[in-house]
Protein backbone atom coordinates (compact mmCIF):
# COMPACT_ATOMS: atom_id res chain seq x y z
CA UNK A 1 0.00 0.00 0.00
CA UNK A 2 2.91 2.29 0.63
CA UNK A 3 3.80 2.08 -3.07
CA UNK A 4 0.66 4.01 -3.92
CA UNK A 5 2.16 7.10 -2.33
CA UNK A 6 4.96 8.81 -4.22
CA UNK A 7 8.14 9.39 -2.24
CA UNK A 8 8.57 12.88 -0.87
CA UNK A 9 11.92 13.23 -2.64
CA UNK A 10 10.35 12.74 -6.07
CA UNK A 11 7.56 15.17 -5.30
CA UNK A 12 10.13 17.69 -4.08
CA UNK A 13 12.17 17.18 -7.24
CA UNK A 14 9.15 17.77 -9.48
CA UNK A 15 8.10 20.84 -7.50
CA UNK A 16 11.66 22.10 -7.66
CA UNK A 17 11.83 21.66 -11.42
CA UNK A 18 8.46 23.39 -11.78
CA UNK A 19 9.67 26.27 -9.63
CA UNK A 20 12.93 26.50 -11.59
CA UNK A 21 11.08 26.53 -14.90
CA UNK A 22 8.74 29.20 -13.64
CA UNK A 23 11.50 31.39 -12.24
CA UNK A 24 13.48 31.13 -15.46
CA UNK A 25 10.59 32.58 -17.46
CA UNK A 26 9.50 35.15 -14.90
CA UNK A 27 10.55 36.47 -11.53
CA UNK A 28 6.94 36.54 -10.30
CA UNK A 29 4.27 33.89 -9.88
CA UNK A 30 1.59 34.10 -12.57
CA UNK A 31 -1.65 32.18 -13.25
CA UNK A 32 0.17 29.46 -15.25
CA UNK A 33 2.47 28.78 -12.30
CA UNK A 34 -0.47 28.39 -9.93
CA UNK A 35 -2.19 26.05 -12.42
CA UNK A 36 0.93 23.87 -12.58
CA UNK A 37 1.03 23.75 -8.80
CA UNK A 38 -2.65 22.69 -8.71
CA UNK A 39 -2.08 19.90 -11.26
CA UNK A 40 0.97 18.70 -9.34
CA UNK A 41 -1.02 18.73 -6.11
CA UNK A 42 -3.81 16.65 -7.70
CA UNK A 43 -1.35 14.21 -9.24
CA UNK A 44 0.64 13.53 -6.12
CA UNK A 45 -1.98 13.81 -3.40
CA UNK A 46 -2.05 11.15 -0.74
CA UNK A 47 -4.66 8.55 -1.79
CA UNK A 48 -5.19 7.65 1.87
CA UNK A 49 -5.98 11.28 2.69
CA UNK A 50 -7.05 12.94 -0.57
CA UNK A 51 -8.11 16.53 -0.85
CA UNK A 52 -11.85 17.10 -1.02
CA UNK A 53 -13.66 18.47 -4.05
CA UNK A 54 -14.46 21.58 -2.04
CA UNK A 55 -10.76 22.34 -1.58
CA UNK A 56 -10.06 22.04 -5.32
CA UNK A 57 -13.06 24.21 -6.20
CA UNK A 58 -11.89 26.87 -3.75
CA UNK A 59 -8.40 26.80 -5.28
CA UNK A 60 -9.80 27.00 -8.81
CA UNK A 61 -11.87 30.01 -7.76
CA UNK A 62 -8.74 31.65 -6.39
CA UNK A 63 -6.89 31.02 -9.65
CA UNK A 64 -9.81 32.46 -11.60
CA UNK A 65 -9.74 35.64 -9.50
CA UNK A 66 -6.00 35.88 -10.03
CA UNK A 67 -6.44 35.59 -13.80
CA UNK A 68 -9.10 38.30 -13.82
CA UNK A 69 -6.93 40.62 -11.78
CA UNK A 70 -3.98 40.09 -14.12
CA UNK A 71 -6.18 40.76 -17.15
CA UNK A 72 -7.50 43.96 -15.58
CA UNK A 73 -3.96 45.05 -14.78
CA UNK A 74 -2.92 44.44 -18.39
CA UNK A 75 -5.90 46.41 -19.73
CA UNK A 76 -5.12 49.32 -17.38
CA UNK A 77 -1.46 49.26 -18.42
CA UNK A 78 -2.38 49.30 -22.11
CA UNK A 79 -4.85 52.16 -21.60
CA UNK A 80 -2.18 54.15 -19.79
CA UNK A 81 0.27 53.52 -22.63
CA UNK A 82 -2.12 54.89 -25.28
CA UNK A 83 -2.54 58.04 -23.23
CA UNK A 84 1.21 58.71 -23.26
CA UNK A 85 1.54 59.48 -26.96
CA UNK A 86 3.33 62.83 -27.32
CA UNK A 87 4.69 62.81 -23.77
CA UNK A 88 8.37 63.15 -22.85
CA UNK A 89 9.53 60.05 -20.98
CA UNK A 90 12.61 58.25 -19.70
CA UNK A 91 12.85 54.45 -20.17
CA UNK A 92 15.39 52.00 -18.78
CA UNK A 93 17.02 49.07 -20.53
CA UNK A 94 19.83 46.62 -19.84
CA UNK A 95 22.77 45.91 -22.12
CA UNK A 96 24.49 42.56 -22.65
CA UNK A 97 26.59 43.13 -19.52
CA UNK A 98 23.52 43.68 -17.34
CA UNK A 99 24.16 47.40 -16.90
CA UNK A 100 21.08 49.63 -16.81
CA UNK A 101 20.97 52.53 -19.23
CA UNK A 102 18.38 55.30 -19.49
CA UNK A 103 16.95 56.79 -22.67
CA UNK A 104 14.87 59.95 -22.87
CA UNK A 105 12.59 60.97 -25.71
CA UNK A 106 9.05 61.58 -26.88
CA UNK A 107 6.53 58.76 -27.30
CA UNK A 108 5.80 58.84 -31.04
CA UNK A 109 3.14 56.12 -31.07
CA UNK A 110 1.96 52.98 -29.25
CA UNK A 111 1.74 49.55 -30.89
CA UNK A 112 0.20 46.32 -29.59
CA UNK A 113 2.52 43.30 -29.57
CA UNK A 114 1.33 39.93 -28.17
CA UNK A 115 -1.42 41.70 -26.27
CA UNK A 116 0.99 44.16 -24.68
CA UNK A 117 1.30 47.85 -25.47
CA UNK A 118 4.75 49.01 -26.60
CA UNK A 119 6.01 52.59 -26.53
CA UNK A 120 7.85 53.79 -29.63
CA UNK A 121 10.70 56.19 -28.78
CA UNK A 122 13.14 57.24 -31.51
CA UNK A 123 12.20 54.20 -33.57
CA UNK A 124 12.64 51.64 -30.76
CA UNK A 125 9.90 49.82 -28.84
CA UNK A 126 9.81 49.69 -25.04
CA UNK A 127 7.37 47.95 -22.69
CA UNK A 128 5.52 49.74 -19.93
CA UNK A 129 7.66 47.84 -17.42
CA UNK A 130 10.66 49.77 -18.76
CA UNK A 131 9.04 53.14 -18.13
CA UNK A 132 11.16 55.03 -15.58
CA UNK A 133 9.97 58.63 -15.63
CA UNK A 134 7.36 60.86 -17.25
CA UNK A 135 8.32 64.51 -17.73
CA UNK A 136 5.89 67.35 -18.33
CA UNK A 137 6.60 69.37 -21.48
CA UNK A 138 5.88 72.53 -19.48
CA UNK A 139 8.56 71.50 -16.99
CA UNK A 140 11.12 71.00 -19.79
CA UNK A 141 10.20 74.39 -21.20
CA UNK A 142 10.69 76.06 -17.83
CA UNK A 143 14.12 74.48 -17.45
CA UNK A 144 15.25 76.17 -20.66
CA UNK A 145 13.93 79.64 -19.90
CA UNK A 146 16.39 82.55 -19.57
CA UNK A 147 17.04 83.55 -15.98
CA UNK A 148 19.32 85.20 -13.45
CA UNK A 149 20.77 82.44 -11.30
CA UNK A 150 21.98 84.48 -8.34
CA UNK A 151 20.60 87.55 -6.63
CA UNK A 152 22.70 90.67 -7.31
CA UNK A 153 22.81 93.81 -5.16
CA UNK A 154 24.91 96.61 -6.67
CA UNK A 155 25.75 100.13 -5.45
CA UNK A 156 26.11 103.11 -7.77
CA UNK A 157 27.98 106.12 -6.37
CA UNK A 158 27.33 109.36 -8.21
CA UNK A 159 30.59 110.77 -6.85
CA UNK A 160 32.54 107.89 -8.43
CA UNK A 161 30.28 106.56 -11.22
CA UNK A 162 31.04 103.13 -12.70
CA UNK A 163 29.22 100.77 -15.03
CA UNK A 164 27.10 98.02 -13.46
CA UNK A 165 27.76 94.46 -14.75
CA UNK A 166 26.04 91.18 -13.83
CA UNK A 167 25.63 87.69 -15.30
CA UNK A 168 22.50 86.16 -16.82
CA UNK A 169 21.47 82.78 -18.20
CA UNK A 170 20.26 83.17 -21.79
CA UNK A 171 18.32 79.87 -21.75
CA UNK A 172 18.43 76.78 -23.97
CA UNK A 173 16.41 74.83 -26.51
CA UNK A 174 13.51 76.75 -28.01
CA UNK A 175 13.76 79.60 -25.50
CA UNK A 176 17.23 81.04 -26.10
CA UNK A 177 17.57 84.83 -25.86
CA UNK A 178 20.02 86.99 -27.79
CA UNK A 179 19.14 90.42 -26.41
CA UNK A 180 17.89 91.98 -23.17
CA UNK A 181 15.99 95.10 -22.23
CA UNK A 182 16.45 96.88 -18.89
CA UNK A 183 13.69 98.73 -17.05
CA UNK A 184 14.51 100.92 -14.01
CA UNK A 185 11.96 102.99 -12.12
CA UNK A 186 9.32 102.24 -14.77
CA UNK A 187 11.41 103.51 -17.68
CA UNK A 188 13.15 101.46 -20.37
CA UNK A 189 16.88 102.20 -20.54
CA UNK A 190 18.01 103.17 -24.04
CA UNK A 191 19.64 100.19 -25.77
CA UNK A 192 22.71 102.35 -26.41
CA UNK A 193 23.41 102.19 -22.67
CA UNK A 194 22.89 98.42 -22.35
CA UNK A 195 25.33 95.86 -23.77
CA UNK A 196 25.24 92.05 -23.78
CA UNK A 197 28.51 90.19 -24.24
CA UNK A 198 28.30 86.45 -23.77
CA UNK A 199 26.33 86.03 -20.56
CA UNK A 200 27.25 89.44 -19.08
CA UNK A 201 24.94 92.45 -19.11
CA UNK A 202 26.44 95.90 -18.61
CA UNK A 203 24.46 99.04 -17.77
CA UNK A 204 26.36 102.21 -18.62
CA UNK A 205 27.02 104.67 -15.81
CA UNK A 206 25.55 107.40 -18.01
CA UNK A 207 22.12 105.70 -17.74
CA UNK A 208 22.26 105.81 -13.93
CA UNK A 209 23.64 109.28 -13.26
CA UNK A 210 20.21 111.00 -13.31
CA UNK A 211 18.61 108.66 -10.78
CA UNK A 212 17.74 109.99 -7.34
CA UNK A 213 19.31 108.37 -4.30
CA UNK A 214 17.56 105.18 -3.26
CA UNK A 215 17.25 101.49 -4.10
CA UNK A 216 15.80 100.37 -7.44
CA UNK A 217 14.68 96.94 -8.61
CA UNK A 218 15.96 96.23 -12.11
CA UNK A 219 13.53 94.47 -14.46
CA UNK A 220 15.13 92.37 -17.19
CA UNK A 221 13.17 91.35 -20.30
CA UNK A 222 14.71 88.70 -22.58
CA UNK A 223 13.82 88.47 -26.26
CA UNK A 224 13.16 84.70 -26.23
CA UNK A 225 9.94 83.31 -27.73
CA UNK A 226 8.09 83.84 -24.42
CA UNK A 227 9.67 87.22 -23.57
CA UNK A 228 10.76 85.95 -20.18
CA UNK A 229 10.82 88.68 -17.53
CA UNK A 230 12.87 88.66 -14.32
CA UNK A 231 11.82 91.20 -11.69
CA UNK A 232 13.32 90.19 -8.35
CA UNK A 233 16.96 89.30 -8.88
CA UNK A 234 18.81 92.59 -9.53
CA UNK A 235 18.76 95.71 -7.36
CA UNK A 236 20.83 98.89 -7.55
CA UNK A 237 21.30 101.30 -4.65
CA UNK A 238 22.09 104.84 -5.82
CA UNK A 239 24.02 107.09 -3.42
CA UNK A 240 26.07 110.27 -3.59
CA UNK A 241 29.12 110.30 -1.33
CA UNK A 242 30.11 113.77 -2.53
CA UNK A 243 27.52 115.26 -0.16
CA UNK A 244 29.31 113.58 2.74
CA UNK A 245 32.63 115.10 1.63
CA UNK A 246 31.07 118.55 1.42
CA UNK A 247 29.66 118.11 4.92
CA UNK A 248 33.10 117.19 6.27
CA UNK A 249 34.65 120.21 4.56
CA UNK A 250 32.06 122.57 6.00
CA UNK A 251 32.61 121.14 9.47
CA UNK A 252 36.35 121.68 9.15
CA UNK A 253 35.88 125.28 8.04
CA UNK A 254 33.59 125.99 10.96
CA UNK A 255 36.18 124.53 13.32
CA UNK A 256 38.92 126.75 11.88
CA UNK A 257 36.75 129.83 12.23
CA UNK A 258 35.93 128.95 15.83
CA UNK A 259 39.61 128.49 16.59
CA UNK A 260 40.51 131.79 14.97
CA UNK A 261 37.88 133.61 17.01
CA UNK A 262 39.25 132.08 20.20
CA UNK A 263 42.77 133.28 19.40
CA UNK A 264 41.55 136.82 18.68
CA UNK A 265 39.78 136.87 22.02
Amino acid sequence: MSTLVQPVTESSTIASSTSTSSSSSSNTLDKDTFLQLLVTQMQYQDPLNPNTDTEFVAQLATFSQLEQLQNLNQVASNSQAFGMVGMDVVVSSKDSSGNTTYTSGTVDYVVMSDGEAKLSIDGKLYSMDQLYEVISSEYLLEQGLPSVNEKVEETFDKANPEDITFEVNLGSGDTVASEVAIIIDGEVIDSDYVTLEGDEVTISKDALSDLEEGTYNVIIVFNDSLYTTVTDKISITVEDTSSDDDSDTDTGADTDETGADSMDA
